[in-house]
């Protein structure tokens, strides 16, 4: 991911309510929600929230699917991993944070150094 396509991400994740449908439907995992059951955790009327879901949509941070009468959203989580990948590899020096694959299962891992006691840790020495 680079710069150009992570702005529309940030844009999209930037507004309190596409923030908080958005961390719902982490939370939820690859199953998702309906957008009713959205509407109601975040009690929000459904018109507002179909504007919101389309603009998740449009960046690509959120994915829907249709079962039955119903639209199911989902976080897309390869998104949000280039997105938090991006920031971790382009944003922070790597004293501060890594992002490496953990051996048994494959999953992507992000060390986050405490900033504050390294930077005192690193004062000392001098």
């Amino acid at each position: 991911m680079d710069i150009k396509d992570a702005v529309p991400l940030f844009d999209a994740l930037s507004q309190e309510t596409r923030l908080k449908a958005f961390r719902f439907l982490v939370q939820a995992g690859q199953r998702g929600l309906p957008a009713g059951e959205l509407s109601e955790k975040l009690g929000t009327p459904h018109n507002t929230l179909s504007f919101h879901l389309n603009h998740l949509s449009n960046a690509g941070i959120v994915e829907s699917r249709r079962e039955g009468r119903s639209i199911i959203y989902s976080a897309n989580y390869d998104a949000m991993h280039a997105l938090i990948s991006f920031m971790v590899k382009d944003c922070c020096s790597d004293e501060f944070a890594s992002i490496h694959r953990e051996k048994g299962s494959g999953c992507s891992v992000i060390e986050l150094a405490d900033c504050c006691d390294l930077t005192a840790n690193q004062e000392k020495n001098l």
